[in-house]
């Protein structure tokens, strides 16, 4: 709430033992390198990525300059259009570092979606996937900005998309009027360190940082912007109610693009050095029991379909899922009979229900 007259925001939270972390989310980050800096901190199954605190704050950082390179600035509106990647969560930090505002934009979009999105926010830039199975997302952004195709990279002006100037995209694709992910890294190689220090250090943790799309069941989704304050601290007590460690490894198979994956998920595990997996691009029963059994992660995350799909696999016996200990199940109610089976069959004795809003970054209750 705000207090008449007061020159600042005032804060209204439940009683804790548990001080709020009063920092960006850039800076929590490097705490959390500085901590475990040997530690892993993401694996991505289906891209054969594993990488330390350490190495992923370098990919971090690099990413992060290579905006500075771009011409990012702070407040400016970076839309990611992906699936589960381990570069939505390198750009989800790096631009973070910058004071860039990251758009989360559902891969399921279509054109009209994407306009609207896109518009609505007021999207300066757009990181771009490759193709995933039915969705080609360099082909629908051409439906609605043609005028990409004979673009240079940088300065896309279309018709349909008066904010929209610069597209980077992810992976081998080749698209004209877009700077590769790759070339980007690059530029960033070039720009020296303290041009990043100088602009983090220019962040406040009560500075806006992400907007995140509501599910629109009544119109138009609507953009809930959220601080750095709200969404780091969102995940540090998600985290805390799952007595999360940095000896914890957590399965991730919700969407990034959904506060389930980027807050509970991701935040969540920088909060307290737990390892980030990705078991795939989007959810798949088996990848997800694979990476449980391959990595084994002590905690998962999943909506009630989610886990009636990996309880109901033909294979689901021959996967040892004895590490697992805790998560998160949220979304809708979930029957009981499917709730005795992960606590029994899945091992998840300590597993959690969140409820919550978008706007509330998310969750507000957690039992």
């Amino acid at each position: 709430m705000t207090v008449p007259g007061a020159a600042a925001p005032s804060y209204v939270h439940g009683a804790s033992d548990t001080p709020l972390i009063g920092a960006t989310i850039g800076d929590g980050f490097d705490a959390t390198v500085e901590r475990f800096p040997d530690r892993e901190a993401l694996v991505s199954c289906h891209q054969g990525i594993r990488l330390t605190w350490r190495e992923f704050q370098a990919e971090c950082d690099r990413f992060a300059r290579g905006l500075l390179a771009l011409g990012l600035r702070k407040g400016d509106r970076i839309g990611i259009w992906s699936p589960n990647r381990a570069e939505w969560v390198v750009a989800q930090f790096a631009t973070a570092k910058i004071g860039a505002i990251l758009v989360n934009v559902n891969p399921a979009y279509r054109a009209a979606e994407l306009e609207y999105a896109l518009c609505q926010s007021g999207c300066s830039t757009l990181i771009l996937a490759p193709p995933y199975k039915t969705s080609n997302y360099a082909a629908i952004l051409a439906e609605v900005g043609p005028e990409i195709s004979m673009a240079s990279p940088g300065a896309l002006r279309a018709a349909r998309l008066p904010e929209l100037r610069t597209v980077i995209s992810i992976g081998a694709q080749a698209l004209p009027g877009a700077y590769p992910w790759d070339e980007v890294l690059v530029r960033g190689d070039a720009m020296p360190a303290r041009a990043l220090a100088e602009r983090q250090g220019e962040q406040h943790f009560d500075d806006p940082i992400n907007i995140q799309y509501t599910s629109g069941t009544t119109g138009f989704p609507k953009g809930a912007t959220l601080s750095h304050h709200a969404i780091l601290n969102n995940g540090l007590f998600v985290g805390r109610r799952l007595h999360l460690t940095e000896r914890d490894r957590m399965c991730i198979p919700v969407p990034f693009y959904h506060c389930f994956g980027m807050v509970l998920g991701n935040l969540a595990c920088v909060t307290h050095g737990a390892t980030m997996v990705i078991p795939s691009e989007m959810f798949d029963p088996l990848a997800t029991l694979e990476a449980i059994a391959a990595e084994r992660c002590t905690v998962l995350h999943g909506v009630p379909t989610m886990f009636i799909a990996e309880l109901g696999h033909p294979e689901f016996e021959r996967f040892d899922l004895s590490s697992l200990r805790t998560g998160v199940m949220g979304g809708t109610p979930c029957p009981v009979e499917v709730m005795k089976q992960v606590i029994h069959r899945m091992h998840m004795r300590e597993v959690t229900i969140a409820y919550g809003m978008t706007e509330t970054a998310p969750v507000s209750l957690q039992t």
